[in-house]
């Protein structure tokens, strides 16, 4: 690995322990995580050059309260207040660092960080861009590239993000229950969002964004280590990791997508595929059951198929109707619907998809119009496959998503 791919991971592994170390020393989230932007982008810069010091964390931490100390007098002068510091920083903590060396953090706040920023006074969206760059250590740039939108308009969703945190009057704490399991299930949630948005893009001209998807298992990582007996973190992270294994087969060499029936099986990386199978079939043994779990347990049934004539999809049917129970919804119904075809047939699984028309966002979702089309293709009925691939492919956003569906299309024959 180069150097500079050395400096951005570790880089990358210390940015939640820095600041969630600043945030318990002195307060006010929204100062101390531009401080550590700050750090982190002068430590990309000096380290390439003059190597990684000896104790990073420290260095860090020393460079990122410097930093604070000098946003906090700025403040101060602007406001001509001597008290405006001490009206962001709750009580009983200090007002500014004080100079000098600082050594690394005693403890690991990623946790206490991941739930934060998590908070329930944010959107969807907030908690999806504030724990990329708070947690992830991602910059601006970073992350309105992966969501393909202005940096300007990420920089003022992060903005706001912490200024929503700070009037909610958060604090850098973990919740007591039951706050604490409704939290945490926000925050697999952000984590999964992470990984989707990354092994299938939802908009542009790339299918998959590797820097996403490995930045969600980074994270979900340091929430396993953290909490190595929850079963449902460890089905998130073999989920993850049996999902991502399929990446080097899901692309040709001209970046087309190549479904999973059809993928080289030999290509897929079977060190992950070992390891998710070893998390799940550990979690299942021990935790109580959960909807990652049996994510997971569904992913390692087709891991563990050497063809895709061999799967067994009565097991995945029957993990599938299991799922349904924890909390049924419209994307489960298609999967459903596909496992169902196989061990039934087609006609089976477009039964399925019929009450989905009535829900108003799945019926305009090209989803629908591609599960529909493909059942229909197994069944015979190639002219009205034909036209459902084509709605399809208008309407999604995301480039390989629509050659693909056109392709299919094609095939089939037809003007």
């Amino acid at each position: 690995m180069r150097t500079e791919a050395r400096v951005e991971d570790l880089l990358r592994r210390l940015a939640p322990r820095i600041l969630g170390a600043l945030v318990r020393r002195y307060g006010h989230f929204d100062a101390c995580e531009d401080a550590v932007q700050e750090a982190l982008l002068a430590a990309a810069v000096q380290w390439r050059d003059r190597g990684v010091p000896e104790s990073p964390e420290g260095w860090l931490i020393t460079v990122a309260s410097r930093r604070l100390a000098d946003q906090l007098r700025s403040e101060q002068a602007r406001r001509r207040r001597e008290d405006a510091v001490a009206v962001m920083t709750p009580p009983g903590d200090a007002v500014a660092p004080a100079p000098g060396d600082e050594p690394p953090p005693e403890r690991d706040d990623t946790l206490t960080l991941l739930l934060l920023c998590c908070h329930p006074a944010l959107s969807p969206a907030s908690q999806l861009a504030l724990t990329l760059r708070a947690v992830g250590g991602l910059t601006t740039a970073e992350i309105a590239r992966a969501f393909l939108v202005p940096e300007a308009t990420m920089a003022q969703r992060i903005s706001r993000a912490k200024q929503s945190i700070r009037d909610a009057g958060a604090r850098f704490e973990l919740p007591a229950e039951p706050e604490l399991g409704e939290r945490m299930r926000v925050v697999l949630h952000v984590l999964y969002l992470i990984f989707n948005e990354g092994y299938t893009a939802s908009s542009g001209t790339e299918l998959q964004r590797a820097d996403l998807t490995r930045e969600a298992i980074r994270l979900t990582r340091a929430v396993h280590a953290l909490l190595p007996d929850d079963g449902e973190v460890a089905g998130m992270l073999a989920l993850m990791l049996l999902t991502d294994a399929r990446r080097p087969a899901r692309s040709g060499p001209d970046g087309a997508l190549i479904p999973l029936a059809e993928q080289d099986r030999r290509r897929w990386d079977a060190e992950s595929i070992r390891e998710g199978v070893a998390l799940i079939t550990a979690a299942l043994a021990r935790a109580p059951l959960g909807p990652y779990q049996l994510q997971a347990a569904i992913a390692a049934v087709h891991a563990e198929a050497e063809r895709a004539e061999d799967t067994d999809w009565p097991q995945i049917v029957a993990l599938y109707r299991l799922l349904e129970r924890f909390g049924p919804n419209p994307m489960v119904t298609l999967n459903v619907a596909v496992a169902v075809a196989m061990v039934d047939g087609p006609q089976a699984g477009l039964e399925l998809l019929a009450p989905l028309d009535a829900d108003a966002l799945m019926a305009r979702s090209h989803r629908l119009d591609a599960v529909r089309a493909h059942l229909l293709e197994m069944a015979g009925e190639h002219a009205a496959a034909r036209a459902r691939y084509r709605r399809a492919a208008r309407r999604t956003t995301s480039i390989p998503e629509q050659r693909y569906l056109e392709a299919r299309a094609a095939r089939l024959g037809g003007s």
